[in-house]
């Protein structure tokens, strides 16, 4: 028996061959460009993936999104070492890179960026940190780290920028920020007016003596050749007259810098928290806080301890987290000594200025 083969005749398939091919390595070398390029990361993942990963941020009962969640797992995040952050913030909101938010947060998936509803708007070394902080406990807020300084540093820069600096919200989330220069900022109420004139504002404010004691150590820090605070504080020593040109002194003044607002605000759109009450009822001002914003009481007691070390209290050690998590080392600073007699003077000068804060506001903060 011979051998026998089997002959095909391809002439007829030649052309469509070679031009399937052609479409196939073209369809090949388009998808490499494209994953090289990183566009496949933003194509739609299959549905089985949006539903596995949808089930771990909404388990069972169908809890709302996290507000600060990330990729790497760690759902429940621990507040920043704000030291570090700054840096990395600033550089962001100077046109260095801030489009590094929407790539380092779950949250980029879901929800619009929006104008903040509320903004700490005062005031330096009053406790605004921890404000924040506190804060971005409840699930409800969302809020940008640094401060954006947009209505007093970078307003040329345009709303549009302002806008992409805000995390992204889900509905009945209320955006946030913080910027203490803009309660002193002249032009800071006609801008933050002329973006909305509804913008809730918050103010904590300090014993203006205190606070400006806690400015210059933080200034000293920085810069350890700096005068005394008395040689600063006095115009002249010997009769006593206060330097309010000097910042330290200038921003205690809550009286004046509270009229410029309230030509573009009413009153019930301020909230006036005690930066004293911060440190030894956190829970009560927080009360107070939620409703002004019009949140549920979710931040109380229970997110607290008091830090006997630092002198100020930090949050419990949040689900997840290793451990306890308070301010950076910066807060909390031992203040240097200054003579009793300077005090006293400074706060003399600050009286008739708290006693027309009072009234203004409708609160005794019992500085006097």
């Amino acid at each position: 028996m011979g051998c026998w083969t089997t002959s095909f005749d391809f002439g007829h398939l030649k052309a469509h061959s070679k031009v399937s091919v052609f479409f196939t390595m073209l369809l090949i070398f388009t998808y490499l460009f494209y994953c090289l390029t990183g566009y496949c990361d933003s194509m739609p993942s299959p549905l089985y993936v949006h539903q596995s990963f949808r089930s771990k941020l909404f388990p069972k009962e169908g809890k709302k999104l996290q507000p600060d969640a990330h990729w790497n797992g760690s759902i429940v995040r621990e507040l920043p070492d704000q030291d570090a952050t700054d840096v990395e913030d600033e550089k962001r909101q100077r046109g260095l890179g801030y489009d590094t938010y929407n790539n380092l947060s779950v949250s980029n998936n879901f929800g619009t960026k929006e104008f903040p509803q509320a903004i700490i708007i005062g005031v330096k070394k009053g406790g605004t940190r921890a404000l924040l902080e506190f804060l971005r406990v409840h699930p409800d807020v969302r809020a940008v780290g640094a401060e954006p300084h947009f209505f007093d540093r970078f307003y040329e820069k345009g709303l549009q920028w302002y806008r992409n600096l805000m995390p992204r919200t889900l509905d009945g989330q209320i955006t946030m920020e913080k910027t203490p220069s803009y309660f002193i900022t002249r032009e800071a109420p006609s801008r933050v007016f002329s973006m909305s004139r509804s913008t809730k504002l918050i103010v904590v404010v300090r014993d203006p003596v205190t606070r400006a004691v806690s400015d210059y150590t933080q200034t000293l820090t920085k810069n350890p050749g700096l005068p005394s605070f008395q040689n600063l504080v006095f115009k002249n020593s010997t009769t006593g007259l206060i330097d309010t040109s000097w910042s330290a002194v200038r921003i205690g003044i809550y009286a004046k810098h509270l009229e410029n607002w309230l030509r573009y605000f009413p009153l019930a759109q301020l909230l006036f928290v005690s930066g004293e009450k911060l440190v030894t009822d956190p829970a009560g001002e927080m009360g107070r806080v939620q409703d002004f914003l019009g949140l549920k009481r979710v931040v109380t007691n229970k997110h607290f301890y008091f830090n006997q070390t630092k002198g100020f209290p930090c949050l419990k050690k949040p689900e997840g987290s290793s451990r306890p998590r308070c301010l950076g080392k910066t807060k909390g600073r031992p203040h240097p000594h200054i003579p009793a007699e300077v005090l006293h003077r400074l706060r003399d000068f600050y009286r008739p200025f708290n006693m027309k804060f009072y009234q203004m506001t409708g609160q005794d903060f019992g500085w006097d």
